[in-house]
């Protein structure tokens, strides 16, 4: 497993891709979405939040949307989240590609203010290794 957790700032309300990550060494990916706290700038709602693949590392590609949540209840506590995941059999299903191979989170935010905390989770590794998660230290 590899977790890599991220500041989500993006500034404004259209769709901002989180990051990009390669997902072919794993059969799992999952996204958790929090505010990045109470007393956070922003109303804290969330018009949509997706995961896309592309076969581009930067995304430059053209993305396919492999889930998009329903967000019936905005995570507006301090404890809540919205979380999202996927395999890679749905990846290749949608995509009807091999190359496609990187993911990311689309969160559109309902202000430009809103600031978020983003957790992916690669799991299921194809291949035995150790470490995989690193130390994330600013």
């Amino acid at each position: 497993m590899a977790i890599t957790t991220y500041d989500h700032d993006p500034g404004a309300t259209t769709a901002a891709d989180v990051a990009w990550v390669d997902m072919s060494k794993y059969h799992r990916f999952a996204v958790l979405l929090i505010r990045a706290g109470q007393g956070a700038p922003g109303s804290g709602d969330i018009d949509a939040f997706q995961i896309l693949a592309n076969s581009e590392s930067d995304g430059s590609g053209s993305d396919v949307v492999i889930k998009t949540h329903a967000i019936g209840s905005q995570p507006d506590a301090a404890v809540d989240f919205l979380y999202l995941e996927c395999s890679w059999d749905e990846v290749a299903a949608a995509s009807g590609a091999t190359d496609t191979r990187y993911v990311s989170a689309s969160v559109q935010a309902a202000t430009g203010t809103d600031e978020f905390v983003v957790a992916y989770i690669l799991a299921d590794p194809r291949y035995g290794a150790a470490d995989l998660t690193t130390d994330q230290i600013a």
